[in-house]
């Protein structure tokens, strides 16, 4: 058989092998290299001390407990700097809130305090770094304020540069929804714009960020809105950054939007359910995450006890829903991909397990090959970004 080489057949299938790392030096690779993983817990009312350390074996999906990495009191958001060598805390402790940066030895898988900080606002939830690696960004739950800090050349951290408290009329859940409430924040693809996911609002609000001076501003438009009532939690973006996603804690849905990252413009593309129809006990989301081909999104549901799983349309960025899997617990607060793309991990908050799924390439699936029992409220991991 005469074979003929149609390259212009084929552009699509080889960028999914690049976005997959699916050529045979990244598999063989993947396939002798492990990972440091960090695991933030609460440890109030509860056995933990802070931040456990695990190596997860990139083969099988195996994770293997390597300890206390430090004491830290309810170290519920862990960051590991792009760099490997730093790693930032929220500990959410009402008025009593820090930030706390570490040094990380990955040898021993031990962390030890530089220096630690008033979190300029009440129970820090979420921590991101802007694209070079220069500031942290922290959003403030309880105060719905969002704050900047500068990462000096030794990790710790310097004085804030930036305190904002996020504005707009609250929402109509008077349980939830009675003030601000920042959960998540994070910089744009391109370094230039803060978004923050505020559940008291329904708002992602945009700030304009200055990476000379670490400050933030608001932006123009000032917010993306959502829903009366949807309680706004997280946020995804994909990694062209054209489309971005909203899971809602309040309502369980994910909101798809198109989305200019130069300018915050945005248009409204899809309100999708995290649940199954036939479900309707108690539920509230958590987590969202695009995987880095861009083809599936993950959310997880507490109550339902689940991850739920899209594909993404290439062409208008819509969801379409790809099912829900159980994880083998309950209260799934927080999941992550891992570095090499294959494995889902969800920390289980309420029965102290991190359950690992592999992700099946064509259909976006999840099944189950390993997890981690006995860690006590699980509410976060995050892999050192080198083996």
């Amino acid at each position: 058989m005469k074979i003929t080489r149609r390259w212009s057949a084929f552009p699509a299938l080889f960028a999914t092998l690049a976005f997959f790392g699916l050529t045979a030096a990244i598999s063989n690779f993947a396939a002798t290299h492990s990972y440091l993983a960090l695991v933030g817990t609460y440890t109030n009312k509860t056995d933990s001390k802070g931040i456990y350390a695990f190596q997860f074996d990139v083969a099988t999906g195996r994770l293997s407990a390597k300890g206390l990495a430090a004491q830290s009191p309810d170290p519920s958001w862990v960051a590991i700097h792009p760099n490997g060598k730093f790693a930032y805390a929220a500990n959410e402790a009402g008025t009593q809130s820090t930030i706390t940066a570490f040094s990380i030895d990955a040898k021993t898988a031990k962390l030890t305090q530089l220096n630690q900080l008033p979190a300029e606002g009440q129970d820090p939830c979420h921590l991101s770094f802007d694209k070079t690696g220069k500031y942290l960004f922290v959003a403030n739950y309880s105060s719905g304020t969002v704050a900047v800090f500068p990462i000096q050349a030794d990790g710790k951290l310097g004085a804030h540069t930036a305190v904002l408290k996020n504005a707009g009329d609250v929402g109509p859940n008077k349980e939830r929804q009675e003030g601000p409430h920042a959960h998540w924040v994070a910089v744009t693809p391109n370094n230039k714009l803060v978004l923050v996911a505020d559940l008291g609002v329904d708002r992602i609000l945009i700030y304009r960020f200055d990476s000379a001076k670490g400050t933030l501003t608001p932006n123009s438009p000032a917010a993306v809105k959502l829903a009366a009532g949807a309680g706004p939690r997280h946020v995804a973006l994909s990694p062209n950054g054209k489309f971005l996603y909203v899971v809602s804690e309040l309502n369980s849905t994910v909101t798809a939007y198109s989305f200019d990252v130069d300018t915050g413009a945005s248009e409204q593309l899809q309100v999708i359910s995290t649940l199954p129809s036939d479900y309707h006990g108690r539920n509230d989301t958590a987590e969202i995450t695009v995987h880095p081909s861009g083809r599936w999104l993950f959310t997880s549901n507490r109550g339902h006890e689940s991850i739920a799983v899209f594909s993404i349309d290439q062409a208008d960025g819509k969801l379409h829903s790809a099912g829900t899997f159980p994880t083998g617990g309950k209260e799934p607060r927080h999941f992550a991909i891992d570095p090499s793309g294959h494995f889902l991990l969800a920390e289980n908050q309420n029965t102290n397990n991190i359950t690992v799924f592999r992700i099946d390439y064509n259909t976006g699936g999840l099944s189950h090959v390993a997890g981690a029992d006995g860690i006590p409220s699980p509410v976060c991991i995050a892999f050192l970004p080198h083996p």
